[in-house]
This record gives C-alpha cells, sequence and structure tokens, in this order.
C-alpha cells in the first residue's frame, strides 16, 4: 500500500514538472501571450497589453520620405504602390508619438528599444523619443551603411539608415556582440607567432594608471593586475619580455573573440536582387541585422516585439534565436505573408492547438467575415483571395492583361526549383472582382484570358454571380471544354472550395 502510494506521488509530481515546463515553454510571462502575429492598428492592440511585459522592441514604421514605393513581394509576386500617409514631419510625428508611449509602456524596466529610420525625419524622431524614454536612457544611435554608393546630383549620397537606441532604466540586458578582424588589422596587429599561434602584444599599465605596485621582471611600477595573478600569467608563458626589458602580455588570436561592434555598422549588406531571402520589399531589412540586435539586447526565451511586423524579419530572427515574440501589423497580406515565412523559413506550424503547448504560431484578428473583406482595400481584397486559394499574385497590379494570380498544381511542380515559377507552363489563372454581383460582362472578359492563355481550367472569387454570369460559364464550358469555377467569399470562408472542385 505504502509502495503504491509513493508510486502515485512520484507520477503526479513527474507530470506536474512536465505540465509546468509546457507551460514555461508557451508563457515566459503570465501577462501576456507570445508567438502571436496581430492584424490590426498596433495602437489598439498596444492598449492591451499590460504594463512592462515586453523585453526588447524593434520597429521600422514607414519612413516620412513623401516617395512613391513599389513593393513587390517575391514570395507571393504581390506588387503594388502606396505613397507615404504623412503630408508633413509633424503628422509624421504625431502619428507616431502614441505608438511610442504605449511602447514605452509594454517596456520592462530591464528592456531595450530600438527604432530605426532614415535621414527624413530622424532628428525629430530622436526629440520624441528623448521626451517619452528620457535624455539619459539614450544609449546610441547607430549608423547602418546599406548600400555602398548612392549617386546624388547636387549633394552627398545618402548610404545609411539611423537606428537609435534607448532603454527603460540604467540595469538592462546586454551581449556584447564581436566581428572578425579585418585580415589587414591581423596582419599590422598580430606580428608574432610561436607554437600557440599568432599573437600580438598588450601593455599592462592599469587603467587610470592606478593598480598595485611591485616589482615584476626587474621593473618596479603600478601594474593592471595582482602580483599573485601576473606570476601565474608568466608561469602560462603569457609574459613576453621586450629587449627593453618592459614585460607585456601576450594576447593570442585564437582567443579573442574579435573587434567589439561598434556604432558605425558596415558589414551587412542590405537584401540584393539576388539573395535567398529576398521578398522584394523595399524597405525589407536583412535577417543579420535582426539577429544583431536580438543577440545584444535579449536572452533565450525573452520577449521581442515588433509593433510594424511588414514582412516579418524580427518575428523569423527570434524565432531562429529561441526567443519568444508578438508581432503587429495593420496589413492582413502582410500578415499572411509574415505567416508563410515563419511556416517556410522557421518549420513553425500554424496551429492553435500546437501554440497552445509552446510548439505553433497563430494569427489573430484576420478580417475572416465577409463584412470585413469588404472594406478592405481592394488590393488587399485580391491577394487574400488569392493566397486563399493557395495562388500565387500577380506581379503587377496595372496592366496585369486580366490575371490576379495564378494557381500552380502540385503535378506541375518540379522535385528541384530554381528560381521563379514562370518557367512552368502548367497555371490556372485566377481572376478577382471585389463586387457584390458580377455579372455576364465579367465573366466574358475572363474567358477572353482563357482563350488568349489556353488555359482549361480558370477561378474566379466574387462576393457573389448574377444568373447571366452563371449561365454564361456553363455555356462556355459547352462550346470550348473549359472551366471556370466561380468561388464566393462565403465558399472560402465556409471551406467549401473541396466541395466546388469535386
Amino acid at each position: 500500500m505504502y509502495l503504491q502510494i509513493v508510486i502515485e506521488v512520484l507520477h503526479y509530481q513527474a507530470m506536474a514538472k512536465k505540465a509546468a515546463k509546457s507551460e514555461k515553454a508557451r508563457k515566459p510571462s503570465s501577462l501576456v501571450d507570445t508567438r502571436v502575429v496581430f492584424c490590426g492598428d498596433n495602437l489598439e492592440q498596444l492598449k492591451k497589453l499590460p504594463d512592462g511585459c515586453v523585453d526588447l522592441i524593434y520597429i521600422d514604421p514607414p519612413f516620412n520620405s513623401n516617395r512613391n514605393y513599389e513593393v513587390f513581394w517575391g514570395e507571393t509576386k504581390e506588387k503594388r504602390s502606396f505613397q507615404d500617409r504623412h503630408a508633413s514631419t509633424q503628422a509624421y510625428i504625431d502619428f507616431m508619438r502614441p505608438r511610442c508611449v504605449e511602447l514605452h509602456r509594454v517596456l520592462k524596466k530591464t528592456g531595450s528599444f530600438y527604432y530605426h529610420c532614415d535621414w527624413h525625419a530622424s532628428h525629430y524622431i530622436k526629440i520624441m523619443l528623448d521626451q517619452i524614454f528620457g535624455e539619459n536612457y539614450f544609449q546610441n544611435e547607430i549608423i547602418w551603411q546599406r548600400f555602398n554608393f548612392h549617386a546624388d546630383a547636387h549633394r552627398f549620397g545618402n548610404v545609411h539608415d539611423v537606428i537609435f537606441f534607448y532603454t527603460s532604466s540604467s540595469n538592462y540586458t546586454w551581449n556584447t556582440q564581436y566581428t572578425h578582424f579585418k585580415e589587414s588589422y591581423i596582419k599590422s596587429h598580430f606580428k608574432y607567432t610561436d607554437e600557440r599561434g599568432r599573437y600580438r602584444l598588450d601593455n599592462l599599465n592599469p587603467p587610470g594608471g592606478r593598480g598595485p605596485e611591485y616589482e615584476f621582471h626587474g621593473v618596479t611600477r603600478p601594474w593592471r593586475y595582482t602580483q599573485e595573478k601576473m606570476k601565474a600569467l608568466d608561469k602560462e608563458g603569457l609574459i613576453y619580455v621586450t629587449p627593453n626589458g618592459v614585460p607585456q602580455l601576450k594576447r593570442y588570436l585564437e582567443e579573442i573573440k574579435g573587434q567589439a561592434i561598434h556604432t558605425i555598422w558596415t558589414d551587412i549588406p542590405p537584401i540584393n536582387p539576388r539573395s535567398k531571402e529576398r521578398l522584394g520589399y523595399p524597405t525589407q531589412k536583412p535577417l543579420a541585422l535582426l539577429d544583431r540586435i536580438i543577440k545584444a539586447s535579449s536572452d533565450p526565451n525573452d520577449i521581442v516585439l515588433d509593433a510594424f511586423c511588414g514582412c516579418g524579419t524580427a518575428l523569423v530572427a527570434a524565432e531562429n534565436l529561441n526567443r519568444q515574440w508578438i508581432g503587429i501589423d495593420i496589413s492582413p497580406t502582410a500578415c499572411r505573408v509574415m505567416a508563410k515565412r515563419l511556416r517556410d523559413v522557421c518549420g513553425v506550424k500554424e496551429d492553435e492547438k500546437l501554440w497552445r503547448i509552446g510548439r505553433g504560431f497563430v494569427v489573430r484578428d484576420l478580417p475572416w467575415t465577409e463584412q470585413q473583406l469588404r472594406k478592405i482595400p481592394h488590393f488587399e481584397f485580391e491577394n487574400w483571395a488569392v493566397i486563399a486559394l493557395g495562388g500565387i499574385p500577380n506581379k503587377v497590379q496595372v496592366g496585369d492583361m486580366g490575371i490576379d494570380g495564378r494557381i500552380y498544381p502540385v503535378s506541375a511542380t518540379p522535385m528541384k526549383r530554381e528560381g521563379e515559377l514562370d518557367f512552368m507552363d502548367v497555371w490556372y489563372p485566377i481572376q478577382v472582382k471585389q463586387k457584390d454581383i458580377v455579372g455576364r460582362p465579367d465573366i466574358d472578359s475572363f474567358e477572353a484570358v482563357m482563350m488568349r492563355e489556353d488555359r482549361n481550367k480558370g477561378f474566379f472569387v466574387s462576393l457573389d454571380y448574377s444568373q447571366g454570369a452563371l449561365s454564361e460559364i456553363q455555356s462556355f464550358f459547352k462550346k470550348t471544354g473549359k472551366n471556370i469555377i466561380a468561388l464566393t467569399v462565403k465558399d472560402i470562408l465556409e471551406e467549401q472550395i473541396a466541395y466546388k472542385l469535386a
């Protein structure tokens, strides 16, 4: 009987320990859920978070550049034009201030904050952040050289971005980062070699000239280390006495971590057109940049927040480095692309059940109702529909020749894929109309596309169809044998696609 009780107690303890471990993996904080992408206005979402719940914040908000951007999503082939929403620097600061106030509120006292911007409004941003975080907690202005050259006809070329680094207090997480020495530096400084390898000589002067004074190798003066430590270094063969009789310390190349990274970063190139991680987004930042920031200002299982996720580089870096993370972006398309990137690059599954045990992630607040989808911009609606069908949105929004996306059936995908999918001839066109009722003229236009491209199957997505449109689809099939699959938003939301295709 006693043995049975002991076994039950041990079993209970093991189960409790396992549950506690699982809970810790899922939620490093009891205050906030992590591994979640929120779709919506970050100001509203931030207000829902409790005070002091995040260890590290990185944001890369839209720059106040008054330029048009062409956005290419290489991963999903979306291209869209957009303008910065801020008519003036003051409007931009007015937009960002309440968001930075909320970000400061949710940051832990030991936390760090990084604001990525460029020259257009950096000076005004610095003043705003000084007011919110306090001038004393401004740590660095980091200069990231993102181009090797940039020609401007009437001024010096702008080749860098600015990253402002603030903390909530003087007691913050910090892990010094290093970079490899340049070959020229190694040749000029590590000039000596022995059986252990290459080394350089460092003086043994104490900091500020103040240190223990004693006689060592016939020289009496203040030294950097105690007499006991100096004798130990000498015994290990790490003291070199120069011909002038001055003891110096050997520092071997292999034992030095590298050059401590300073505030000018020239060793991280931007995303180039041939980069494997390139999505085509013009302000996409390289993974190495976020790796450095996250490694420097957080520890494993800390919570990283990016409130302007964009294409999700900060989240991918956080996931790869075993950090917890929270992402927020107002664009439904960006959130879906972000989710796809987490699945494809990090191998993390988007699954509610797995998320609850700390092994997956979830996307929240996507516009999954028909009413919400009616309100989003047309290009967002197009991308939502195409991605929901498992297709690839078209590269261009203007002059797309009536094709909003393409579906490549599994049978068309080679085992080894190089580059784009454009070389494959087996694909089905998708056309999307954000209309209450699609009429016969819309179907006529899509039929012309299918005839021109010689496609045997095509997909049409809208909110609903007139009887004339549906009749025309049937007639077209009888005449040509080409099949148009007419899907409604309701079909997609209620997962009736398979039924329609049966």
